[in-house]
């Protein structure tokens, strides 16, 4: 049990100078790898420039801290236990976002440890993949609402659903003893396909009586930040 307890102790070597600024000058090379195909895929809108600095960071953090780690079982053991703490309540505005916090994570733990081939050859795999299909993007859904009068909520409907081919997909419809709202589910390619009839959906309805609005939402399983 003691040599046990030495042998979890005992550090398995020291770091020269020279090795350990090696391998936060490869996580910084490698992290401004990561900033370039943040900034290429991100083009637009989406682009956020402090995000893509801090990846530059924790991919440098990571690195220092496996560096502080080595193979020092009991000092690894309680870095996990002070790491484990911590709670980050950040949302992420984009699911590509989480792809990146792990990469940098993964280039920092491989330059911690001194893997810079593994590293390498990881990040380029991820940046080509990410350069041919980084920019594909989720097609907007539309939300078309209507409110109007309940004597003529059979009128709505069929004028729906004559509009779009019956393709619309009703996802709500609230009552009121007079009124009558109606939430549909439309894409993108849809609303834009009807628009070229001649006549649009919104002037198609208010061609019926009593209708009190109506609205085209584009709704983005994307969270704003």
């Amino acid at each position: 049990m003691r040599d046990i307890l030495e042998g979890m102790l005992a550090e398995s070597g020291t770091l020269t100078t020279e090795e350990i600024l090696m391998h936060i000058f490869a996580a910084l090379v490698l992290g401004m790898f990561i900033y370039i195909s943040y900034y290429i895929s991100h083009a637009g809108t989406a682009y956020s420039r402090k995000f893509n600095i801090s990846l530059v960071c924790l991919t440098v953090l990571t690195a220092t801290v496996m560096t502080v780690i080595g193979n020092n079982l009991s000092l690894s053991l309680g870095m996990v236990g002070a790491l484990s703490i911590v709670r980050f309540r950040t949302a992420v505005k984009d699911t590509r976002d989480t792809i990146y916090i792990f990469w940098t994570i993964v280039v920092g733990i491989c330059c911690g440890v001194a893997d810079y081939l593994v590293a390498c050859a990881g990040s380029a795999v991820i940046f080509v993949i990410l350069l041919f299909l980084g920019h594909v993007k989720n097609e907007n859904r539309i939300l078309l609402i209507v409110k109007g009068s309940r004597m003529y909520e059979d009128q709505i409907e069929k004028e729906i659903f004559d509009y779009f081919s019956r393709k619309a997909l009703l996802r709500t419809k609230n009552t009121t003893p007079t009124t009558v709202e109606y939430i549909y589910e439309l894409s993108r390619k849809m609303l834009n396909e009807s628009s070229r009839s001649g006549t649009s959906i919104t002037s198609a309805l208010y061609e019926i009586p009593d209708t009190q609005y109506v609205d085209i939402v584009a709704q983005s399983d994307e969270i704003s930040g």
